[in-house]
C-alpha cells in the first residue's frame, strides 16, 4: 500500500485560501481540515474570519468552531485532532485538504513531529514563567542567546512562550531546539502530499488585509470582543491573545482610542503576514502559486489538479 494522500493549501492571511479550498474540495472530492490556531474557537467568528456553516457549500470542515475560548489549543492538540480528522476523511474515500496559515501546525502534521518527549515534567517551565513575570521577558531571552543563538535569532524576544520552550528543551536535553527542529523537519512525511502556498504581491496583500479589517469592523468585531470580555473570558487567555481580539482590550480599558486599536490591528496583521511568508519560504517541496500570474481562479485550480494528478494524489 502506498502512502495516503494529503493536500496542503496555505498562504498568508487574507490571500484567499477559503474560496479556493472550497472549489478544490468540490472538484476532487475533498474534505477540509482547518490549520488555523484561532478558527477552532466558538464565539470568535468575525475576528478569525471563520467560515460559517452556510458558506461551506456542503463541504465538511474539521477543527472549526469546536472549542470554547478558555480551552487549551496548541500544536500537540492540533496534531492529535488533525490526525483523527485525516483518518475519518480517508475512511470515507475522500481526500483530506489542510487549509490555514499556521505553518508550524502544518509541519507538525505532515512530518509527524514528536512532541511527547520532555513534556511530562513542567516544573522547569513554571519556574521560567515565574522568572519572566518577575524580571521581564528580556532576562530569559538573554539566557537563550547564550544557550541557543540560532533559536534566539529566529524568535522574537517578547514571544515568551517560544523562548521558554527553547530554554526548557535545552535545559532538559543539552541540545539546542534549533538542531532538534532541523532533524524533525528532515523526517519524511507519512503522506503522499502536495503543499501549495498561495501568494500575492506585498502591496496587494496589505491592501486586502486593511480592507478585511474594515469589513470585520463593519460586521461587528467590536461587539464580538465586548461579548467575550463581558462573559468573563480573561484577556490573558491564548484565544484572547489572537489577532483581532487583543488589540481591543486596551480600547475597552480606556487606554487607547478606537482608531488607534484599528490601526494597530491592521499593522500587526501585516507583520503577521510577513512572518507567515518567511516561514513558508523555509519549507521544502512547496509549490508557490503567485495568484497574479494566473488569469483567474479556474486557471489556478487547473494548475493544482495537474500537479495532484502527476503525483498520484488525484485520479480524475
Amino acid at each position: 500500500m502506498g502512502k495516503p494522500p494529503l493536500i496542503v493549501l496555505t498562504g498568508p492571511t487574507a490571500v484567499g485560501k477559503t474560496a479556493l479550498s472550497l472549489n478544490l474540495a468540490k472538484k476532487i472530492g475533498g474534505e477540509i481540515i482547518s490549520a488555523d490556531s484561532m478558527q477552532v474557537y466558538k464565539k470568535m467568528d468575525i475576528g478569525t474570519a471563520k467560515i460559517m456553516p452556510d458558506e461551506m457549500e456542503g463541504i465538511p470542515h474539521y477543527l472549526v468552531d469546536v472549542l470554547m475560548p478558555d480551552e487549551t489549543f496548541n500544536v500537540v492538540r492540533f496534531q492529535h485532532m488533525a490526525k483523527k480528522a485525516v483518518k475519518t476523511i480517508l475512511s470515507q474515500g475522500k481526500i483530506p485538504i489542510v487549509v490555514g496559515g499556521t505553518g508550524f501546525y502544518i509541519q507538525a502534521l505532515l512530518n509527524d513531529i514528536d512532541f511527547t518527549e520532555n513534556d511530562s515534567d513542567t516544573t522547569l517551565r513554571s519556574n521560567l514563567e515565574a522568572l519572566a513575570k518577575e524580571q521581564g521577558p528580556q532576562v530569559l531571552f538573554e539566557r537563550l542567546k547564550v544557550a541557543d543563538p540560532q533559536s534566539a535569532a529566529q524568535i522574537h524576544p517578547n514571544n515568551v512562550k517560544r523562548v521558554i520552550r527553547a530554554l526548557e528543551f535545552f535545559e532538559k536535553t543539552g541540545q539546542p531546539i534549533s538542531i532538534h527542529n532541523t532533524q524533525q523537519r528532515q523526517k519524511t512525511s507519512a503522506y503522499n502530499s502536495a503543499y501549495f502556498v498561495l501568494n500575492l504581491p506585498r502591496a496587494i496583500l496589505y491592501e486586502r488585509i486593511d480592507k478585511r479589517v474594515d469589513k470585520m469592523m463593519a460586521a461587528g468585531l467590536l461587539s464580538e470582543v465586548k461579548h467575550l470580555l463581558d462573559e468573563g473570558y480573561d484577556p490573558s487567555l491564548v484565544s484572547m491573545q489572537g489577532l483581532g481580539y487583543k488589540e481591543f482590550v486596551p480600547y475597552f480599558a480606556g487606554e487607547i482610542s478606537l482608531d488607534e486599536a484599528v490601526y494597530i490591528l491592521k499593522r500587526d496583521t501585516r507583520h503577521f503576514a510577513k512572518r507567515q511568508l518567511t516561514w513558508f519560504g523555509r519549507e521544502k517541496d512547496v509549490w508557490w502559486i503567485e495568484k497574479e500570474q494566473f488569469e483567474n481562479e479556474e486557471e489556478i485550480l487547473k494548475y493544482i489538479i495537474n500537479i495532484l494528478t502527476e503525483r498520484g494524489i488525484y485520479h480524475g
